[in-house]
């Protein structure tokens, strides 16, 4: 099983779950989030890690929302994982971020786009953090063998991978879920991103649509072919969300699917 500070239920053979908000919009929606999301896994007995962005630096437009400022946002997390005793966990996307975000949260999250940015790997190793790479959209899942051969070269031997889909065309992604046992087989843990793989970006409006209805079918089929944990971006009212509002489970609906998913877990362990 993982190794993360403060992680519950890690002595279970459930799968893991990592989410939260797109980005930290506030400290009142954060807190709502981690509660509710901490309760429902707590009663299934799913270990969780809490999942918010300090800041989105590839948006589509200029004006898009980046963020509520760095400090602001990495304090947010610091205090969602002490008042609810939980790991939590960001992503990155330059050198000097790592020291910075590594005084925060517990595990540092290399985006997609950045999976083969050799600098940016090695800060995050060097952290001593769980590092966990998302593969990138234009990658196949045995060259991510190299991204993580570089925070193991690192000295860190902490390192997850991520499957996210892959770009089909110019506005949509497809999950070949062959990836998930060939990264498996390199010996680290994988987790599903059950929201992004369900992207349809480069939309005219410069604004990123999303398929949410399908997250359940995706987490589905990557439960059954072994993925050690699920990522899921989720809000009470997607909708209103100031970053991947097309993408967002809604808060109302975690509970339901978790529990279905749990009964394929057990079914492929019999």
């Amino acid at each position: 099983m993982i190794s993360v500070p403060k992680l519950k239920h890690s002595a279970t053979t459930n799968f893991f779950l990592i989410a939260g908000p797109c980005a930290i919009e506030g400290e009142a929606i954060a807190m709502e989030i981690a509660e509710r999301v901490g309760e429902i896994t707590d009663k299934l007995g799913i270990p969780y890690i809490f999942k918010g962005s300090y800041r989105k630096a590839n948006r589509s437009r200029v004006d898009s929302f980046t963020g509520i400022g760095d400090e602001k946002a990495l304090e947010i997390l610091a205090k969602v994982g002490q008042r609810f005793d939980l790991p939590t966990t960001t992503d990155i996307h330059a050198e000097p971020e790592a020291a910075l975000a590594a005084q925060y949260v517990d595990v540092l999250q290399i985006p997609a786009f950045l999976c083969r940015q050799t600098d940016l790997l090695i800060a995050a190793a060097q952290t001593g953090k769980v590092v966990n790479i998302k593969k990138g959209q234009f990658l196949s899942p045995e060259a991510m063998a190299f991204a993580r051969q570089k925070v193991l070269d690192s000295g860190n031997d902490q390192v997850w991978l991520t499957e996210r889909g892959v770009t089909f065309g110019y506005t949509d992604l497809v999950v070949d879920f062959r990836g998930i046992p060939v990264m498996r087989a390199m010996g680290s843990p994988v987790i599903m991103d059950c929201t992004h793989s369900l992207q349809q970006p480069n939309q005219t409006t410069g604004v990123t649509g999303g398929k949410p209805a399908l997250i359940e079918t995706i987490a589905r089929a990557a439960i059954a072919v072994g993925a050690d944990g699920l990522f899921m971006e989720t809000h009470p009212d997607p909708a209103s969300a100031k970053s991947d509002a097309a993408n967002m489970l809604p808060l109302d609906r975690l509970e339901s699917i978790l529990t279905r998913l749990l009964r394929i877990r057990a079914a492929i362990q019999d």
